[in-house]
């Protein structure tokens, strides 16, 4: 017989867990204890949102992440990162205190069940899975009910909230292994899928954020190379696709490519939506002169599928890599008609002629730069903001699976603890945060969490003194902004080395590479570099209705 907490920590183990996340509480003091005795390393954030941040950005890498937030306010600050995990599909284990099981119904401090904050309702909405381990014996169904939901199909988080009475239990021990599905679903429609590619006259595909979430890189290649058909990625798809491959039209979306539009001007019988939601962020700018013929969906949750576009739409339910891998075999280049389809020359706006006046950049160059002094395999998260909507557009992808971003949550600072957790969990990898000082405000604290845990992470931090997105936003709205611009800007070079960060101001362009090469050098904490960029400038966020 072994304790609850015991038993939960080896099976944490046992999944591949070696690090994990947020903030210590009472109720959780069994646990913590176990953690330590059991050698899996508590990385204490600033925050228990920047704590289940960092748990989501390490289980792009580990397959599991787990944060942990003491009852009440603990639980209630994890819901944002739950919430931001959902969006991902990001498997992650929130786990939460309670008091004791057996006063529950007496009036108790930070009571989280149906008396005081009821963090299992609370969390229903931003989980797969939400439970309360009432006694010792329901651990293990629990924790495979929680497993099983967070790493098979759709994939995403989930939630227990465990008293600490019943941390102290004595249960048998067990071990809960990870899931594997017999076999991958495949859908029945790929014929049709080959029957209707083999009538196209003007395909496009459309990737979405699924196609970073199955690991599908090399199968939509083969897949847009065997067809010869353009591909344009929506926000959250980008980096699923080289921009600098021949078939490449950039993005297309709120932060999209001029090229991608011009392509589907010319009139699409076909498109081949792969892994996309569809939302009003993907579809920025796609006014009805645009629409397809057809739509082809690819994806493993149908909820949205002819959601967003009234044309008729096949559904191609299952697993995307699966069902490429399937598709690829079956459509053999000699069995397929290809018509010759010509690309567009790249007719990307530039702003090269911007003169540099010492005081800030132009954002658009700021990303030149940035992509330009950057190691080619580095994986950059990106936060929500015009920032970002920049990269989207100017970023240039030469691996797939090296630029992340939502956009769907969205919550502001949560690329900060996702960078974090990814180079816990990816010590060798470049990684890089590029956020913005509204996000800095909001969760810039977690820096400090890096400079703990000797991270060289390298965060850059766009400054205009504003919430630019809403700021330019409601300018066009109401023809002028409310409330989104700071009276006082944030000191990000100040306040990162007040956190213990190397830090950098760039209001230049040579002042980006030198920050840069210094930035890459630094292997012992990570490295701040704040570009001070024009307020005045517009962000290629406009075309949303």
């Amino acid at each position: 017989m072994k304790k609850v907490s015991t038993v939960l920590v080896e099976n944490l183990k046992h999944l591949g867990v070696s690090h994990v996340f947020g903030i210590p509480g009472k109720p959780l003091v069994p646990l913590l204890a176990e953690l330590e005795s059991q050698d899996l390393q508590f990385v204490l954030t600033r925050h228990e949102s920047g704590g289940g941040f960092a748990a989501a950005g390490y289980s792009f890498n580990k397959g599991l992440g787990v944060a942990l937030g003491t009852s009440g306010p603990g639980g209630t600050n994890l819901l944002t990162a739950a919430g931001q995990a959902k969006a991902y599909h990001a498997p992650t284990l929130f786990i939460t205190g309670h008091p004791s099981a057996k006063d529950t119904g007496k009036p108790q401090g930070q009571d989280s069940s149906m008396f005081g904050t009821d963090l299992v309702k609370m969390f229903e909405a931003v989980t797969l899975f939400s439970a309360r381990v009432d006694r010792g014996d329901q651990m293990e169904m629990f924790l495979k009910h929680a497993i099983e939901k967070a790493t098979i199909g759709i994939k995403g988080p989930v939630h227990l909230s465990i008293p600490m009475d019943v941390l102290q239990e004595e249960i048998p021990s067990f071990t809960v292994n990870t899931p594997r599905l017999p076999t991958t679903f495949v859908s029945n429609q790929l014929d049709d899928v080959v029957s209707s590619l083999n009538k196209a006259k003007q395909p496009v595909l459309l990737l979405g954020k699924g196609v970073h979430i199955s690991n599908a890189y090399e199968e939509i290649r083969c897949f847009a190379e065997a067809w010869q058909i353009p591909v344009m990625t929506t926000p959250g798809g980008k980096g699923s696709f080289p921009t600098n491959h021949p078939l490449s039209l950039g993005a297309f979306g709120l932060g999209g490519d001029e090229k991608a539009t011009t392509y589907l001007e010319k009139g699409i019988d076909q498109m081949i939506v792969v892994g996309s939601k569809l939302s009003d962020m993907s579809l920025a700018g796609f006014s009805e002169v645009l629409y397809p013929e057809h739509l082809i969906q690819f994806d493993v949750d149908p909820t949205f599928v002819q959601k967003s576009l009234p044309v008729p739409a096949l559904y191609v339910q299952g697993d995307i890599k699966a069902n490429l891998i399937e598709l690829n075999q079956q459509s053999k280049v000699n069995e397929v008609i290809i018509s010759e389809r010509k690309l567009l020359e790249d007719h990307r706006g530039s702003t090269a002629d911007f003169q540099e006046n010492g005081k800030y950049l132009s954002a658009e160059i700021a990303i030149k730069e940035l992509r330009k002094h950057l190691p080619k395999d580095t994986i950059l998260f990106g936060d929500d903001g015009s920032h970002t909507f920049y990269a989207i557009k100017h970023y240039d992808i030469y691996q797939p699976g090296t630029f992340f971003f939502d956009d769907v949550f969205g919550a502001m600072g949560h690329a900060i603890g996702y960078a974090i957790g990814a180079k816990l969990a990816s010590p060798e990898t470049p990684i890089i945060c590029l956020t913005g000082d509204g996000c800095t405000f909001m969760h810039g604290m977690e820096i400090a969490t890096a400079v703990d845990q000797n991270l060289a992470v390298l965060f850059i931090v766009f400054n205009n003194y504003a919430l630019d997105m809403v700021d330019k936003g409601m300018e066009k709205m109401l023809g002028h902004s409310i409330g989104a611009s700071y009276h006082k800007g944030l000191d990000v070079q100040q306040f990162a080395e007040s956190l213990g960060a190397a830090a950098f101001t760039c209001r230049k362009a040579e002042d980006i590479h030198c920050s840069i090469h210094q930035a890459l050098e630094n292997l012992h904490g990570p490295t701040v570099i704040e570009v001070m960029v024009d307020k005045e400038e517009i962000p290629p966020i406009l075309n949303r209705v």
